[in-house]
């Protein structure tokens, strides 16, 4: 199994503690894990030279580093040493920004995987991941992401470990509570202690030395709908993350165009100087950027056009005239061309077919 090409070779070659950083919202379940079990939480973070300053909000971000020390101070703690497992029981939506809301509000299992991976780089950018249908059911992956110079990974195992317990507790609170991963995959050697704590938390069979990270779902599981889906909630959650990514990441162009495009598609169809006026660029600044990311305005107004139109179309009370409004499009006839290209049907024929099999 293979990542993102040039994944690994697109990190810069800095120290491994500076460059990686993780939201701090999870030190929310580690903290209630640490309570829990007696472990001291300001002398854990006093040892692992955590300040009030690193916690200060939930859009706070601190170093993976100092997260992974907290991890390690706390599972020397536990004659088990099974802390990794016991705080992904703790999950809760709220560790996750709004993306936690999200995930809850996702139209499926499936659906809630794939924005997690879409908005990995709200939760951390030490690693890459992705969905992706295996033999036997939907899997998610992921492989932390190393320093050129030192060859350090980003994450360790039990940071992998944790990942993977919480993915399994939301599945389990959102789909069902006796949910099994068909297996689960780690990229490690065997912990010294034994594999029991996982094996008994995951249910399944677990493996080791794997060429990467890997969750296994039924196919089946991860494609029923949720009782807690909305799309105008997962619609909100959503653009509270894309401007969050754009205050973390003034780099990233390509979303600071989206959030533009976005804020003004219901007035109509933008033109690319006019984005390119509210960035502050130059037109030919703006085309110049945006090639050097592998992309263009065309294709991301495109793009975000066609995601709008497919969660708009799920909102009964919208009729195809007002979503084609909504979506920037001066007639429901340019409307229907438009999407008859995105997905090979009519506006109509799409939520017809889509009620019936709701």
């Amino acid at each position: 199994m293979q990542g993102p090409v040039g994944a690994v070779g697109a990190i810069k070659a800095e120290n491994v503690q500076s460059e990686y950083i993780a939201l701090s919202g999870w030190v929310i379940p580690i903290s209630k894990t640490m309570q829990a079990h007696g472990i001291d939480v300001q002398a854990a973070f006093d040892a692992c030279g955590i300040a009030a300053a690193d916690l200060e909000n939930l859009e706070s971000r601190m170093a993976v580093a100092k997260l992974s020390s907290l991890v390690a101070y706390c599972n020397a703690r536990l004659p088990g040493k099974d802390f990794s497992v016991q705080v992904g029981q703790h999950f809760h939506p709220g560790m996750f920004h709004a993306l936690g809301y999200a995930m809850m509000s996702s139209a499926s299992l499936e659906d809630a995987l794939l924005r997690i991976v879409r908005y990995k780089r709200v939760l951390s950018n030490a690693c890459w991941a992705d969905v992706y249908d295996a033999d036997d059911g939907l899997a998610i992956r992921t492989m932390p992401l190393f320093d050129e110079v030192t060859g350090k990974p980003a994450l360790g195992r039990w940071e992998i470990e944790i990942f993977f317990a919480t993915l399994v507790t939301f599945a389990r609170e959102a789909v069902e509570t006796t949910l099994r991963p068909l297996h689960v995959s780690f990229h490690t050697p065997p912990p010294e202690q034994g594999a029991a704590y996982l094996e008994d938390f995951f249910g399944c069979d677990i493996h080791f030395n794997a060429d990467c990270n890997v969750v296994v779902f039924d196919r089946q599981q991860a494609a029923q709908k949720l009782l807690t889906h909305s799309m105008m909630l997962t619609q909100s959650h959503e653009k509270m993350l894309d401007e969050y990514l754009t205050r973390v990441d003034q780099n990233d162009l390509a979303n600071r165009v989206k959030c533009r495009i976005q804020d003004k598609l219901a007035l109509g169809s933008p033109t690319q100087a006019d984005i390119a006026s509210t960035l502050g660029m130059s037109l030919r600044n703006l085309q110049r950027k945006l090639s050097e990311q592998g992309t263009s305005f065309k294709d991301i107004l495109e793009q975000t056009r066609k995601k709008l139109a497919l969660e708009y179309i799920e909102q009964r009370h919208l009729t195809l005239g007002e979503i084609a409004y909504l979506v920037g499009f001066s007639s429901a006839a340019n409307f229907n061309r438009a999407f008859k290209r995105w997905t090979g049907v009519s506006p109509g024929e799409f939520r017809m077919s889509h009620s019936v099999t709701a």
